[in-house]
């Protein structure tokens, strides 16, 4: 059975975590948004405790 032989199977694995873990990213952390995302309020939020009414 051509299924159990490992030598090509292996070098295609071997390669395709190559171009995962190398290749993709760098392409996926040099990407640029158009829009900068800005604060809607500038003002610091409250954390005020809640007070549970049971």
């Amino acid at each position: 059975m051509p299924q159990l032989n490992p030598s090509p199977w292996f070098m295609i694995l071997i390669f395709s975590w190559l171009v995962f873990l190398a290749f993709l990213p760098t392409k996926i952390m040099s990407h640029t948004y158009p829009n900068k995302l800005t604060p809607e309020t500038k003002e610091a939020s409250s954390n005020n405790p809640w007070t549970w009414p049971w």
